[in-house]
């Protein structure tokens, strides 16, 4: 009875220890180097920039982390670190923070946007993780977008249908301007937005947050506080009861539509001060997101 008691046990330990979804580019020699690349995705040529860790190893599974560019954008502007010229906004800001841990890519747009005309951007992703997960280790539960403005709305069109091969999005300015197909499953939602954005206004920020809420089972968000015009503030906010694995949080800022928003004294918009890569670094990096699906 008791060796018996003991392999149900470890049988039920091992049925709750995470498998890891390593692509098949592990444990091979790596197909892909850093630099830009070009790929054919239903009879038209894609681009995208991708940044391989230093000292990478072909047997760790990366996170794989999409940087989507705002309209007229360049993908070399998200690798770069945009306007802001600052190191520290490396995709982002997220590239500093993740010390080689993560796989990068910056692709680049049609025309320098996302309409994702017949789910032609959302194939072009499909054919990028396939590419990329051929070519290096990937872990495949652990990928994720990031994206401003046009680009936010893209991560939000990722979210909402393919919210089963992504972890998580961070949508810093967004809008319904890429599609929602689908938009019922639950995936890890940031949503990052400025009190004063006159492009993409903040109470639709709060729409697109508030369809995972819903999908992610949590609570309403409906009293979650907001900076005040003039403080030069940001308050992030956790919504409470969402499903295990899959949070919501929400980041209002007095600022405008820009993306390397930064609280007093620093200037508005500045790479080297903005909290915004630091904590989409500290939300994908959640414990909680740490697991397969």
């Amino acid at each position: 009875m008791l060796i018996a008691s003991s392999l149900v046990l470890g049988l039920a330990t091992l049925a709750n220890v995470a498998v890891a979804a390593l692509s098949s580019g592990c444990g091979k020699a790596p197909t892909i180097t850093s630099g830009i690349k070009t790929i054919n995705v239903g009879g038209t040529q894609r681009q995208f920039t991708i940044r391989v860790p230093q000292n990478y190893q072909n047997n760790k599974g990366y996170k794989l982390i999409y940087g989507l560019h705002w309209v007229g954008g360049r993908m070399e502007q998200v690798s770069n670190g945009g306007d802001t010229g600052s190191r520290g906004w490396l995709y982002y800001g997220l590239q500093v923070v993740a010390n080689e841990t993560a796989i990068f890519v910056a692709p680049q747009g049609l025309n320098g946007g996302w309409p994702n005309s017949g789910g032609s951007d959302l194939k072009f992703i499909d054919a990028m993780n396939s590419y990329i997960g051929n070519g290096l280790c990937v872990e495949q539960s652990q990928r994720f977008a990031i994206g401003f403005s046009y680009g936010g709305s893209m991560s939000y069109s990722i979210a909402c249908s393919r919210a089963k091969d992504f972890r998580a999005v961070a949508v810093i300015a967004g809008g319904q301007l890429s599609g929602c197909d689908g938009g019922n499953d639950p995936i890890a939602y940031f949503g990052i937005h400025g009190i004063k954005d006159g492009t993409l206004n903040i109470g639709g920020g709060r729409s697109l947050r508030d369809r995972f809420i819903k999908n992610n089972g949590c609570s309403s968000m409906a009293g979650a506080k907001e900076p005040t015009s003039g403080s030069r503030k940001h308050i992030t906010t956790a919504a409470t009861g969402c499903k295990t694995g899959y949070p919501v949080q929400w980041a209002a800022h007095d600022g405008g539509h820009i993306q390397a928003a930064a609280d007093a004294p620093a200037p508005e918009e500045n790479g080297a001060a903005s909290w915004v890569g630091p904590e989409a670094w500290a939300f994908f990096t959640k414990p909680e997101l740490s697991t397969p699906k």
